[in-house]
């Protein structure tokens, strides 16, 4: 596994003897003299570099996380030993250099294509290290998102390390299709918000989700409203919707489902989920399991 090191690759990286460049999807090019080899990145950027051969030398977490790291959205990242420092807008440099030493490159998401989406960008600059931000945005295809996290790992030394997830993932493709089409269930994603409140997912504003509409999943409608990635309502209109399965949101930040509609089956949904091969293999061979185990 490389630990943060790595060629450039064609679309987006450079790098040998010139130097090592990278240009994200806000646009922004960096630059160093050499290639990175010490990564701080966001915890769900982070998931996914170290199941793609990147070990990053920290983590760091959104304004929904707090002093300790949400196993959903870390992956394999404890295992491997991999320290998070907490809620990104909450470090300063003398935490990060306390706890992951010398720092030369920094990761994050960007769900606006604009603004990365859990770090204050002028730490990286008091950093004075360059800042890299992949979008996740819903304006992008999964297998966008997932190649855009690929070429990034390429550019920073993981050689051939996501052939095989790629492959599994694409088995899963298959046998979840084989399974949406037989289980004819509505399915409704959602992320509890309390007893009162719960935020029904759009699914075209998620790449995996739409991915899942590809797929043959029959997605309900959350219905009419404000909220371009969400409707917030209430449980009685989510009950009121009928769906057969419930992908519920599975993060540390969301509520159990408060009411369940009578007959639904519930399986868990990562929003967060770490945009690698292996990831996504896994969320979809799980899905799989609950269209095919009806009662």
């Amino acid at each position: 596994m490389a630990d943060a090191t790595g060629t450039g690759m064609s679309g987006g990286a450079s790098g040998g003897t010139g130097g090592w460049e990278f240009t994200d999807d806000r646009g922004a090019a960096s630059s160093a003299a050499r290639r990175p080899e010490r990564v701080l990145a966001y915890v769900r950027a982070g998931a996914a570099l170290l199941d793609l051969g990147v070990r990053p030398v920290a983590v760091y977490g959104s304004a929904h996380d707090g002093e300790l790291p949400d196993p959903v959205k870390a992956g394999g990242l404890a295992e491997a030993g991999v320290p998070y420092l907490g809620a990104g807008r909450a470090l300063d440099e003398a935490r990060v250099r306390e706890r992951a030493g010398r720092v030369d490159l920094v990761v994050d998401v960007t769900y606006d294509g604009k603004s990365p989406y859990a770090l204050d960008e002028e730490l990286a600059g008091r950093l004075g290290v360059p800042l890299v931000t992949l979008s996740v945005g819903g304006e992008h295809t999964l297998s966008e998102v997932v190649a855009r996290f690929g070429e990034l790992a390429g550019a920073l030394g993981a050689a051939g390390t996501a052939g095989a997830a790629t492959g599994r993932m694409g088995d899963a493709e298959a046998a979840l299709r084989a399974a949406a089409g037989q289980a004819g269930l509505g399915v409704l994603a959602l992320s509890g918000a309390g007893p009162e409140q719960v935020h029904l997912a759009r699914p075209h504003a998620w790449p995996e989700l739409a991915r899942l509409a590809e797929l043959g999943v029959r997605f309900v409608d959350p219905g009419p409203g404000p909220g371009a990635s969400w409707l917030t309502t209430d449980w009685e209109h989510a009950v009121g919707l009928a769906p057969g399965l419930v992908l519920f949101d599975s993060r540390a930040n969301a509520v159990p489902p408060q009411v369940v509609p009578p007959g639904a089956r519930l399986a868990p949904w990562n929003p967060e989920t770490p945009p690698s091969p292996a990831a996504y293999a896994r969320f979809f061979q799980n899905l799989t399991a609950a269209l095919e185990n009806q009662p």
